[in-house]
């Protein structure tokens, strides 16, 4: 039985990220009829205006990585996922950023999706837990990035 709160085992968080997405695609469809650049314009926006609703680390790394992806994937598009920063290719997303606030955990995640070019092997990493990013994790993202982009 759900919890108050919850709906069909669905936290509140949950529910606004699939309303979220929702909405999202609504707005695919009508920004499949519009320019590229004004598509890349809203969605510089959109992706800034949630950026701009975090705090602490998650609004400091939502940062880095909207830098990192704009320097190391130029051609990537920003636009929002499930109501979270994200960049995409051909219409569909590449990368994106959950904030550990998003579903009250303990740290944050840089994931990519199944387009991503990162295959290696049989098995390889597509989602990472992200508590700060050093020099060094940002030298491994913008990697990950160019190679998932290319």
């Amino acid at each position: 039985m759900a919890k108050t709160g919850e709906t069909a085992n669905f936290t509140a968080e949950e529910r606004e990220a699939m309303k979220a997405a929702a909405s999202e695609k609504r707005t695919a469809r009508s920004r499949a009829k519009k320019d590229p650049e004004q598509v890349r314009r809203e969605g510089e926006a959109e992706v800034l205006a949630k950026i701009a609703e975090l705090s602490g680390s998650d609004k400091e790394i939502a940062e880095a990585l909207h830098e990192l992806v704009g320097e190391n994937a130029p051609h990537l598009v920003p636009r929002t996922y499930y109501g979270m920063p994200a960049w995409g290719k051909d219409g569909k997303v590449l990368c994106f950023f959950q904030p550990a606030s998003k579903f009250k955990v303990r740290y944050a995640t840089f994931g990519f999706e199944t387009n991503a070019n990162l295959d290696d092997g049989d098995v390889w990493p597509t989602s990472f837990a992200v508590t700060k990013l050093g020099e060094k994790e940002r030298a491994f993202f913008a990697d990950l990035v160019r190679r998932a982009a290319s």
